[in-house]
């Protein structure tokens, strides 16, 4: 189902998983311009942010000023789309980005695509990689991973938990964790957790097939820049750069940051 705004930005309804797993992603799919020859933009969103954040949505802008195509979607349980935030897993999230990157490809005139992950958004967009690699017709530009997390469950949340918070995940199956980012806490599942173990990438060499631009702010709280660092070296086959930014958060969004993540996208974009 398409529906189509004011801007003529098509909100797209497609359908991910069957049964008791189905649930409705919901897709803000921009049209490129007639005679684009430019690859468009997939957003990969972090955990429980949407389609409607500063970095997306600038993404979206740069898009149409270059005449390209952009894709922003929410996961599951985040934003508009449909399910529970709770049956939330890295596989799950995984399951929906590439039914979307699949949608996009066949709406769009363009099969070339840069996949733009932040935190969270960054695992997935190396998940991605590794299963579109398997298949024909689609090619990845580049990657921009801004402050990427991947493998944050195993890497960053179970070695750190108290033993309130093994507790709880064993006795209720999740645990809560305040957020400086909105009121709400912070939820992680022991399915969460599980199933990022077997979605885990810094276990060996990450072959992308892509250039590869990360962008990881020196003061973030969540994402130690040491992260971003180890994942530089699981990438050590590709063509990477890695940009420091030495007063910068986890969100990355002041404007002097957007400015590289755009600058960096759209060099991608632009590749031949």
């Amino acid at each position: 189902m398409t529906a189509t705004n004011g801007n003529g930005q098509a909100k797209d309804f497609i359908t991910v998983g069957a049964g008791d797993e189905a649930r409705q992603i919901v897709i803000a799919l921009q049209p490129e311009a007639a005679g684009n020859g430019l690859a468009h933009f997939v957003w990969l969103g972090g955990y429980r942010s949407d389609m409607t954040g500063t970095k997306a949505v600038e993404l979206a802008a740069l898009a149409a000023r270059v005449g390209t195509g952009c894709v922003r979607f929410d996961y599951s349980g985040h934003g508009a789309s449909g399910g529970a935030f709770t049956d939330g897993t890295i596989s799950r999230w995984l399951e929906e980005t590439l039914a979307v990157i699949d949608h996009a490809a066949r709406a769009l005139g363009t099969r070339r695509m840069v996949l733009v992950g932040s935190s969270m958004g960054g695992w997935i967009a190396l998940r991605a990689v590794a299963e579109l690699a398997k298949q024909s017709g689609l090619e990845i530009a580049g990657l921009v991973l801004i402050a990427p997390a991947p493998d944050f469950t195993s890497e960053l949340i179970e070695p750190n938990l108290t033993d309130a918070e093994r507790a709880a995940l064993a006795e209720r199956g999740q645990f809560e964790e305040p957020t400086p980012y909105g009121p709400d806490p912070n939820i992680y599942t022991l399915r969460l957790i599980e199933d990022g173990r077997d979605n885990r990438v810094l276990t060996g060499a990450i072959e992308t097939g892509c250039p590869v631009h990360i962008l990881q702010g020196m003061a973030d709280p969540d994402v130690p820049y040491s992260h971003a660092v180890r994942l530089m070296e699981h990438l050590s086959g590709d063509d990477v750069v890695l940009t420091m930014i030495r007063d910068g958060d986890h969100r990355l969004s002041r404007p002097q940051d957007i400015a590289k993540i755009l600058e960096a996208a759209e060099v991608f974009a632009r590749a031949e």
